[in-house]
């Protein structure tokens, strides 16, 4: 499979990561949840091997990227009714 399609299916499922991560470490500070849901987010990425592969270039500056994904998704869950659901 290509990496653009493995990449945007995994962007797909940010938002359940991120839930599960807050259900998980919800007394955790929010970093400590993010590097969680990034690192779970990497792995189902496989980016070790992405990286091995030259599919990603830049390993720092791509993982930035899912780190800001992340942050953007916690922003419209917390701006939503699932934080009130809480």
């Amino acid at each position: 499979m290509n990496f653009l399609a493995t990449l945007l299916r995994s962007i797909a499922f940010v938002p359940a990561v991120v839930q599960g991560v807050e259900s998980v470490f919800g007394s955790k500070a929010g970093s400590d949840k993010k590097e969680a849901a990034l690192n779970f987010v990497a792995s189902a990425l496989s980016i070790t091997e992405a990286v091995t592969n030259k599919d990603i270039v830049n390993e720092d500056q791509f993982r930035s990227g899912l780190g800001q994904i992340i942050d953007g998704t916690v922003q419209c869950l917390n701006a939503s009714a699932w934080a009130k659901a809480k």
